[in-house]
């Protein structure tokens, strides 16, 4: 990480995952604990108002100002030319630090990074378990599950907004991780979704301190309750949300972890895994196993384990030297 101090560009403080991984939770919870931290104690946030305290850097706007013409009309090479123009306009625009959502995957496109670090003070990065991604992905997108597994592998994946025009380069979900946890020149915070879930005191605990903030424990536990998933599904229900596309039934749909237990195919877990094993061994869903190929343990023995518990089958032996 780099030690020096932050220069007036370092502003912006990155909240980014692969889809569907809780990044609209993490969004929610942040913008409760500052109200309770302002002495707002009353109200939950609306979640149709998260562009408050969030910016998303994917607004047509700053690139139709930079390109002079409408987004409809850019190429995808200059999308990605004006991409770091556009984040460090953000910047420059604002006087203290301010985050800004994101499904981008850190990489360079046609030449140019996704993400412009001259401008970036920081990062919280949540991964959520791909298999449970792969459910929670296609109802979001009102897809089959099959299909979204095979998106998931690709490494040249693109999503597209509202105007099936401006897009983000998301790449598959091993890439996705690896791209943002490599990144060594500024912090960058790690949540796993399902510890949100297991621990939420300590996980948004420690999210409050890495962003500097110094809630007390009232403050820490309303700003959660107000997180819920019970809240925001309720929220939803009385006055929709924003940010659901067209196709999807429900934006905040189970909120709870290894829905692929009851809901995947063998063949499905299989698949995921295969593409996935060596980055979900990394970030703590799968046992330690140095090669060989891996099949879903029992519920007990993943319960006791704290992860999604895989054995090995037909492992080979591997001499390692001193």
């Amino acid at each position: 990480m780099n030690q020096q101090s932050p220069t007036s560009l370092q502003k912006g403080i990155w909240i980014a995952s692969y889809p569907k991984s809780g990044h609209t939770w993490v969004r929610v919870f942040i913008h409760n604990l500052l109200r309770e931290i302002r002495g707002k104690k009353n109200d939950s946030q609306d979640i149709n108002r998260l562009s408050r305290h969030t910016v998303w850097e994917i607004d047509a706007a700053p690139y139709e100002q930079l390109l002079g013409k409408p987004v409809v009309e850019c190429t995808a090479e200059e999308i990605a030319r004006t991409r770091p123009q556009v984040q460090q306009l953000l910047s420059e625009a604002r006087s203290r630090p301010f985050f800004i959502k994101t499904h981008l995957g850190v990489a360079r496109i046609r030449g140019f990074p996704t993400i412009n670090l001259e401008m970036t003070l920081a990062a919280v990065y949540i991964v959520r378990n791909p298999l449970d991604v792969a459910i929670s992905y296609a109802h979001h997108g009102n897809r089959e599950v099959d299909h979204v597994i095979e998106q998931m592998a690709d490494p040249a994946l693109q999503i597209f907004g509202p105007d099936e025009h401006f897009y983000e380069f998301v790449g598959s979900w091993s890439g996705h991780v690896a791209g943002w946890l490599s990144i060594s020149r500024r912090p960058v915070h790690l949540v796993r979704y399902e510890d949100m879930l297991r621990a939420p005191v300590r996980i948004f605990g420690g999210l409050a301190r890495f962003l500097r903030l110094n809630p007390t424990p009232e403050q820490l536990q309303r700003a959660i309750d107000k997180s819920s998933f019970a809240e925001l599904s309720r929220q939803e229900q009385q006055n929709s949300f924003a940010e659901k596309p067209p196709g999807a039934e429900k934006f905040f749909r189970v909120g709870k972890a290894d829905q692929w237990r009851d809901v995947l195919t063998r063949e499905q877990v299989r698949r995921v895994v295969e593409a996935h094993a060596p980055m979900m061994q990394r970030t703590g869903y799968l046992i330690p196993d140095c090669g060989g190929d891996v099949r879903p343990a029992s519920r007990s023995t993943s319960a006791a384990q704290g992860t999604l518990a895989m054995t090995r089958r037909n492992a080979p032996s591997v001499a390692v030297d001193g």
